[in-house]
């Protein structure tokens, strides 16, 4: 299997991937104190939306380097 397959088959996966799960979160920690015994932290749930298209693109454009890839190879 040559890289254009590889890529595009990864592609495929994304995309597949960001059609079953079109939103993901995850937490970040922002801030981190450390005064005297005393620890604070302060840490962000954050979302991010997968948009429709760009999965729909992913799967398309993986599908024509898998097509593309093996005819060449």
């Amino acid at each position: 299997m040559n890289g254009t397959k590889s890529i595009g088959l990864a592609l495929i996966v994304a995309g597949v991937l960001g059609l079953m799960f079109s939103t993901f979160s995850f937490t970040k920690d922002t801030h981190e104190a450390k005064v005297g015994p005393l620890t604070l932290s302060v840490t962000e749930k954050q979302t991010v939306n997968i948009p429709l298209w760009a999965s729909i693109a992913a799967i398309v454009v993986g599908g024509v380097l898998v097509a593309v890839g093996g005819k060449r190879g």
